[in-house]
């Protein structure tokens, strides 16, 4: 059976994103113009959105679509871990040294904390897509 329409598999992406980039569901519904239970019916699984309220929750998140709808393989925790290591050393490196600058003056706490959550992301997608393209078939859940 194909992934595409599971709301679970849909829910718990929506939930990764907001996590990641630590917004609120009423900041979401705020700016989408997103009906409150509406959107909390999608994070709960209990419906599943129509293919352009999922766009432009993709659009927002800066993301395609299929990072919505698709399950995507899961992360060890080692993977997570190494992740989390790369990201605290970048961290500590923004934070402590001159850094990351803009127009001359040092990057807030604020766009650190934006630009290693978009890190997080993409570091993550890019372990899952590796472990799709290179696990043996024999190995591969169906």
């Amino acid at each position: 059976m194909s992934d595409l329409g599971n709301k679970e598999i849909m829910a718990k992406n929506i939930r990764h994103y907001m996590n990641a980039f630590n917004v609120t569901q009423t900041e979401i519904c705020n700016t989408l113009g997103i009906k409150m239970p509406t959107f909390s019916d999608w994070v709960n699984a209990k419906t599943y959105p129509r293919i352009d309220k999922i766009e432009l929750m993709a659009n927002y998140f800066g993301i395609s679509k299929a990072d919505l709808v698709e399950e995507h393989g899961s992360l060890t925790k080692k993977d997570e871990r190494d992740i989390e290591k790369i990201l605290d050393s970048t961290r500590e490196q923004l934070l402590t040294q001159q850094g990351l600058m803009f127009d001359g003056d040092p990057a807030t706490p604020e766009a650190i904390e934006s630009i290693l959550s978009a890190m997080q992301i993409g570091m993550e997608m890019a372990k899952k897509k590796n472990k799709e393209k290179y696990t043996p078939k024999k190995y591969k859940k169906d």
